[in-house]
């Protein structure tokens, strides 16, 4: 499922930088309409007369800039910094928790100076030395989509390739990884694939691959030798769920040669923020979002999400468990939140 953008803006200093030059060639060549920006933080000329066709518009929008900040965000507790390489997915998923940070018109974002963020990285490398290091390359984004214009991923594993302290994790829905297959990565990246039943791909993941072509390129990754991983998220406690859950683990195991290295289970919540943003992006939205079939629970950040009730989350809990343990009983479950 190829991304291709339906215009881009350049900022000027992009084009001082080698893939910046690249890209834009590349795109004029292509007959992708390129405009000039001064900022890639200050983004105009996207169209949309309403909420609904902004977000579109902006989800088919490439910002190509440089990475003027090189202070790293945190990134617990999945890794220590955030590797900054995108910003936005051109997926479509109605529940993103996406939805409600990256503006009306969340455009996606490339940068350029690769050669200076992976400068950055090693600093905090060498700043927590003898400690390993890990870094998340997809707290804000999902790097696959672009990384056949960018090449961003490649570079950036054969970067961690030759840290010995330094380790590299990213989660993706798309299948596109050829790019990724032959190169020396000696285990410093993890790859995860995010993953549902095939009900909530075909009702709230839009333009996105299917279970099976997840699954498929989940298996090439580990063939290759990656550490490999699986986020099933979010779960939805739905009529039948444990059916549809039972099923997607078997596909898994019916597929995959060998045995992931992990599990990360995360049931599904939201804001009132992103409820709001969610009706208004998809109006006809059948999420399940009912405040009053929730409990109220305030997170780390200071503002409160509905999740799931105990009893209910505790119950699904020890069923997940222990059906991944008795199909996949090498393979371990880091947490279910």
């Amino acid at each position: 499922m190829a991304f291709k953008p339906k215009r881009v803006m350049f900022e000027q200093a992009a084009l001082e930088y080698p893939l910046g030059s690249q890209l834009y060639q590349r795109f004029k060549h292509e007959q992708v309409p390129v405009s000039m920006i001064g900022s890639h933080n200050r983004v105009t000329g996207i169209p949309g007369k309403n909420p609904v066709d902004a977000w579109r518009e902006g989800k088919a929008t490439l910002v190509v800039g440089v990475r003027k900040t090189l202070d790293f965000s945190t990134c617990k507790p999945s890794a220590h910094y955030q590797l900054p390489l995108y910003t936005g997915c051109p997926g479509k998923c109605e529940y993103c928790y996406l939805m409600t940070t990256l503006g009306n018109k969340p455009y996606l974002r490339t940068y350029v100076n690769l050669e200076e963020i992976f400068n950055q990285a090693e600093q905090y490398i060498h700043r927590r030395s003898p400690e390993l290091t890990v870094f998340e390359g997809a707290a804000t984004s999902d790097p696959v989509p672009l990384e056949a214009y960018t090449g961003a991923l490649a570079k950036t594993i054969t970067f961690f390739a030759k840290q010995p302290l330094g380790r590299f994790r990213f989660v993706t829905k798309f299948t596109a990884i050829e790019p990724m297959l032959d190169l020396e990565h000696a285990g410093h990246t993890t790859v995860r694939f995010s993953i549902n039943t095939e009900r909530v791909i075909d009702q709230w993941e839009h333009a996105t691959p299917k279970l099976a072509l997840r699954v498929q390129a989940a298996q090439q990754i580990m063939a290759a030798g990656y550490p490999l991983g699986f986020i099933v998220a979010p779960i939805f406690l739905l009529p039948h769920w444990q059916e549809e859950y039972l099923a997607l683990l078997h596909t898994l195991r019916q597929t995959l040669n060998a045995q992931p290295q992990f599990f990360e289970f995360i049931s599904h919540r939201f804001t009132t923020a992103a409820q709001t943003r969610i009706n208004a992006v998809f109006p006809e939205s059948t999420l399940p979002m009912t405040p009053a079939e929730r409990r109220y629970k305030y997170g780390q950040f200071g503002y409160g999400k509905y999740v799931y009730p105990k009893e209910t989350l505790s119950s699904a809990e020890t069923w997940l468990r222990q059906q991944t343990q008795s199909l996949f009983p090498d393979s371990q479950i880091l947490y279910f939140v």
